[in-house]
């Protein structure tokens, strides 16, 4: 039986000794700290894991982070979201987005030019830098091949890219595919459309990839899952591990909450009757905004990782 104990600060706290704190305090911290046990488990068994994550946290300042954790080989599958394919590619070339305001006066921002995400603002200009930037690019492509599976097409453009802190680009070094199943839904989409129309035997095929990200584990393979979010990205990593026996380690981050029945808010409990989870398995949800409890339990697991030489202490 453990017991709620007072949280202390103390000078030069380490990020590691503050989850542990965090374990006694209650509520949501201590799903916080089952969270970065879940995690350290599914390194030291070599599960293949996967790294679920919606547009927005592209958006956000974890996108260098996703991109070194694939460098440390902590994910072997990422799915997303278009909007975080895009916005993985304005930042490689230079665009940056703008800290605003949740209160923000959003007809003003629209006849700027400024499109508002929460608290911040991505610019029309990085949208236009994108197009200008995807179409050469595609002709590439279309010149290797005129058919392309989502995952290969996304791995080629990695290797188009010249930026460390790229998720793609990380992804394409490290042989970590990356899944879009709704490769459509935002202006990458848009593109994919009008190049079609100029050459219509190119193929996005979004079935083929279906096939791909369903043999991306196996029965065999013990399986976890860190999702942050929810939505379509979620769905197709528990939907794989679903069709090959169930996940054994499973991390839910997210605000949704489960009165709504939606996917976004559906817990690892509730996974269970579906068989997404197995009965047995390690897992937890912490319910809270990804940029702040995202970072604190990874942190504390690659010290842990580190320390026991499971990931590499320099990059």
């Amino acid at each position: 039986m453990e017991y709620v104990k007072d949280f202390k600060w103390k000078k030069g706290m380490k990020v590691s000794q503050l989850v542990d704190l965090l374990r006694n305090v209650g509520f949501q911290s201590i799903e916080l700290s089952k969270a970065t046990d879940t995690i350290i488990k599914m390194k030291k068994v070599g599960a293949t894991t996967y790294l679920t994550f919606t547009s927005n946290m592209v958006t956000s300042g974890l996108r260098g982070f996703f991109a070194q954790l694939i460098k440390l080989k902590i994910p072997n599958v990422i799915v997303t979201t278009v909007g975080g394919i895009e916005e993985d590619i304005m930042k490689a070339i230079g665009e940056k987005f703008i800290i605003g305001d949740f209160h923000s006066d959003d007809i003003a921002l629209h006849e700027k030019g400024v499109n508002r995400v929460g608290n911040l603002f991505v610019t029309t200009e990085s949208y236009c830098k994108f197009e200008d930037t995807i179409a050469p690019m595609l002709d590439k492509l279309y010149q290797k091949k005129k058919r392309w599976p989502v995952s290969e097409l996304l791995r080629e453009i990695g290797l188009l890219l010249d930026d460390e802190n790229s998720i793609l680009f990380q992804a394409a070094k490290n042989n970590v595919p990356i899944f879009c199943p709704a490769i459509t839904d935002g202006s990458f989409g848009f593109h994919l459309y009008l190049f079609q129309q100029k050459n219509p035997d190119f193929i996005v095929d979004v079935v083929q990839d279906f096939k791909n990200i369903l043999l991306s584990t196996s029965q065999d393979e013990k399986k976890g899952l860190i999702s942050l979010g929810g939505s379509i990205s979620k769905h197709h990593a528990i939907l794989a591990a679903l069709l090959n026996g169930g996940l054994d380690y499973a991390v839910y981050m997210t605000t949704a909450r489960n009165s709504s029945g939606s996917m976004s808010g559906a817990t690892t409990q509730e996974a269970k009757s579906w068989g997404k989870i197995k009965d047995d398995s390690d897992a937890s949800t912490v319910i809270g905004d990804v940029s702040i409890t995202f970072p604190l339990a990874m942190m504390k697991a690659l010290e842990v990782l580190s320390d026991e030489g499971l990931i590499e202490n320099e990059l």
